[in-house]
């Protein structure tokens, strides 16, 4: 059943897995220890009912939103596709959350939203007894829709706002979260509205980045190559990639982007492959595919050297590409993503959108922290709680900047899809 685990428990594994840099200072007194152990004892929320076996064919049908890793989230349509949707009330418990989504916007987004909101109750219906008042708002896909949407919840007595999805949103709902000291956790995939209250729960290039270099560092990988898009994702990628390479003391040998011309960034990045250890190919399925095909006829032999890749090449284009097989990516363990998908096609006779585990986390978090964590439930030292939380995408924490990081597993590139070479942290480290 969803919840925190047992707090006899919860001590004793706290106790002995965590690393002495994430436990809380000043453990000598009474008091100090009282403290922390209340601060950890979100440590061990279990965000979702317990994974069920992995099931075949979770069909994806939206595109922009079925793949949580892609590189930027669609615009919305101008204006909503119908009326703007009545507010709504999901629960009776005493702390009340707002759920900010766009409803009635047009296309993708619209049904997106709608999924998150049916991940959103079902949370709730599988978390024993929330003490959770859910106050569901349509924000039109638009800031002016987000900030009306915030304004109505918080005149309701909102403690946190969850959402919106589109980063043009997030600051209008942050202007007034800020004024009253409430946070916000946001579903948007850009970095830059992140910030004080307002944290992202949403799949960042950064972790898949920071995973799969990790990884590769750790079977002895020193030499990197990499080939990026000219765009925001590529933008993050590339400072990311430097990053990280760095951390482990390797060396970049060639760093190449490209735009609609692929063929020259990839003739220059062929020619110093003889260098490098791994490559790093970081951009949606169809022009990952297109990018190892430009690079193939420059020359370049991609099986002598390891790819790497992001939760991007989770696409059926790259698992039909022969010249990216055996390629390693950073993504979720997709095991929670199928369970929740069995239970959510049983509930509501439809196939959720990837980014519904996401509402779903979302809600299973507040609840969770109204159970456990008393009047400090949502602040920002509960909120950031360096050991972070388990959710249907396996571990994720929350940095004090807004941004978030996450455990992910290490997947081969095969024919039939995804295989897990390196499964999902069990903890985060300092």
């Amino acid at each position: 059943m969803v919840g925190p685990r047992n707090p006899n428990d919860l001590g004793k594994e706290t106790g002995k897995d965590l690393p002495a840099g994430s436990r809380p200072s000043g453990a000598k007194s009474s008091k100090s220890k009282s403290a922390g152990a209340t601060r950890r004892t979100a440590v061990g929320l279990i965000l979702g009912a317990p994974l069920l076996a992995a099931c075949s064919g979770v069909q994806n049908s939206l595109s922009q939103f079925s793949n949580p890793f892609s590189p930027s989230q669609p615009a919305p349509a101008p204006g909503p596709a119908g009326p703007v949707q009545q507010s709504a009330v999901v629960g009776n418990g005493g702390v009340k959350v707002g759920l900010i989504l766009p409803l009635s916007a047009a296309g993708n987004a619209g049904v997106a939203a709608q999924s998150m909101r049916s991940a959103s109750e079902m949370a709730l219906s599988e978390f024993l007894n929330p003490n959770i008042q859910l106050l569901i708002k349509d924000d039109t896909g638009s800031p002016q829709g987000a900030q009306q949407a915030t304004q109505q919840a918080l005149g309701e007595g909102a403690e946190i706002i969850l959402g919106p999805l589109f980063a043009l949103s997030v600051p209008a709902t942050a202007q007034l979260t800020r004024a009253r000291g409430v946070s916000v956790i946001a579903f948007s995939t850009d970095s830059s509205v992140a910030g004080r209250g307002v944290y992202l729960l949403s799949f960042l290039p950064e972790s898949d980045v920071n995973r799969i270099i990790e990884y590769a560092a750790s079977t002895g990988k020193r030499s990197f190559a990499a080939l990026l898009p000219e765009n925001a994702y590529g933008n993050v990628v590339e400072a990311a990639f430097k990053q990280a390479v760095g951390r482990r003391g390797g060396r970049v040998v060639a760093f190449e982007k490209y735009g609609a011309d692929r063929t020259a960034p990839a003739q220059r990045v062929a020619q110093a492959l003889g260098q490098a250890d791994a490559l790093l190919l970081a951009d949606d399925g169809d022009s990952v595919a297109t990018v190892a095909d430009a690079l193939t006829a420059a020359g370049a032999n991609l099986k002598s050297l390891q790819l790497l890749g992001t939760g991007l090449w989770d696409n059926p284009r790259v698992f039909a590409s022969p010249k990216l097989q055996g390629g390693l990516y950073a993504a979720p363990d997709p095991s929670g993503f199928r369970a929740f998908a069995t239970r959510y096609r049983a509930k509501f006779g439809t196939e959720p959108v990837r980014t519904a585990t996401l509402a779903y986390d979302a809600v299973a978090l507040v609840a969770a922290l109204a159970r456990t964590q008393g009047g400090q439930r949502f602040t920002q030292d509960v909120l950031t709680n360096t050991s972070g939380f388990a959710g249907i995408d396996g571990l994720f924490r929350f940095r004090p900047d807004g941004t978030n990081e996450r455990g992910l597993a290490v997947m081969r590139v095969a024919t039939g899809g995804g295989v897990p070479v390196a499964g999902s942290p069990k903890s985060f480290g300092a």
